[in-house]
């Protein structure tokens, strides 16, 4: 069987994607929705000014368990767990022993166990890399993805959107926490104060029985728009967050890429430590910019060759054309010394170097996150 013969997985919402007249594309082995009839600038501006919503059905969730899970989860992520709250998330790296990112995830703490958000490309390679620890901890591993519904509404307007349909006291959620409380009649839903918008919003996890009557009441709002994942795609790239496959991947390290906050060396030991550490003491070879274009009809995409004083840089990771900013945007990997804000390169486009210049991430300032 080749690529194009496998049967593309199905989220719990599928259906109503169709329903709604959904562009609907292969991504991460799913068919997902793309974009809706009203469009991606329709999609982007909603989320940015009022309130919309995102299937993200096909990531992946791990469970751990056991009296040593804290320390597994440890070893296996770049970030400190331990100091984690009961209800708090962060948002950390999974690395090879080369030091470079086989996934980027998020950690939940509960009570009794952590939970691992990972993407949706990566959940068996994921799973397969960090079992290899577990023979050395007290800890079980488990694999809930399947079973899994994920729902993403994002927006200035969303707490008071949502508020109405749920026990859960929103506003006392800071960002990156979480409660667990009953949503739209549904008990034991996860309500996370988290996204990859930069706006406010909340992300619920629940199992998939209940897609139908959490998307029901949802929609009942009438105050939600459906988000597919093309906007999804502009918003993180206006607020400069990494996309797996694109800005990080297993070339690159936390540090190239501007995510050394995601790295605890006190904390002591993990896979990929010395690595990291080696290569930050030697200095690094390159690191992830932002950078704008201002010619006109000139937008930058993933691949685009990138030059540096005239010698390849590599390629654009992450580009489009801004929705909010109305100017066109990217990401690349640069020599450190062409790294500093107002530094020039060249992208390559329709066979032209064009300038662009450097900036500081984010692109967009105004996000309305807490």
């Amino acid at each position: 069987m080749t690529s194009s013969d496998a049967v593309l997985k199905k989220t719990p919402f599928h259906a109503r994607h169709v329903a709604l007249g959904a562009k609907m594309v292969p991504f991460a082995g799913y068919d997902m929705p793309v974009t809706y009839p009203k469009g991606l600038m329709a999609e982007h501006n909603a989320v940015r000014t009022s309130c919309g919503i995102f299937d993200v059905s096909h990531m992946g969730e791990f469970i751990v368990r056991g009296p040593q899970a804290v320390e597994f989860v440890t070893k296996v992520t770049t970030n400190d767990v331990a100091k984690l709250a009961i209800g708090q998330v962060h948002y950390s790296g999974i690395l090879n022993e080369r030091g470079t990112f086989e996934d980027d995830c998020l950690v939940y703490r509960f009570a009794d166990h952590i939970m691992l958000v990972v993407n949706a490309s990566n959940m068996a390679k994921d799973f397969a890399h960090i079992s290899r620890e577990l023979a050395h901890f007290d800890a079980t591993l488990e694999d809930i993805s399947d079973t899994t519904a994920l729902l993403a509404i994002q927006g200035p307007l969303t707490e008071s959107i949502l508020a109405p349909l749920t026990d859960v006291d929103l506003p006392s959620i800071g960002y990156y926490h979480f409660a667990v409380g009953t949503f739209a009649g549904v008990p034991n839903i996860i309500v996370s104060r988290t996204g990859y918008t930069g706006e406010d919003g909340f992300e619920l996890y629940f199992p998939d029985q209940h897609a139908d009557v959490i998307w029901e009441a949802l929609m009942a709002t009438n105050a939600i728009a459906p988000a597919g994942l093309g906007c999804r795609d502009t918003l993180r790239l206006e607020m400069g967050m990494a996309l797996y496959g694109n800005d990080i991947d297993d070339t690159v390290t936390p540090y190239e890429a501007g995510l050394g906050w995601l790295v605890k060396p006190a904390k002591g030991d993990f896979v990929g430590k010395a690595a990291i550490l080696a290569q930050k003491e030697a200095g690094l070879p390159r690191k992830l910019v932002g950078f704008t274009i201002s010619e006109r009809g000139a937008i930058p995409r993933h691949g685009y060759p990138v030059f540096v004083d005239g010698q390849p840089s590599g390629t654009v990771c992450s580009g489009t054309m801004s929705p909010s900013l109305g100017v066109a945007i990217g990401t690349c990997y640069v020599p450190p010394s062409h790294a500093a804000e107002g530094s020039t390169l060249h992208v390559e486009i329709r066979g032209k170097q064009i300038p662009a210049t450097v900036v500081k991430f984010p692109f967009y300032k105004n996000a309305s996150h807490k």
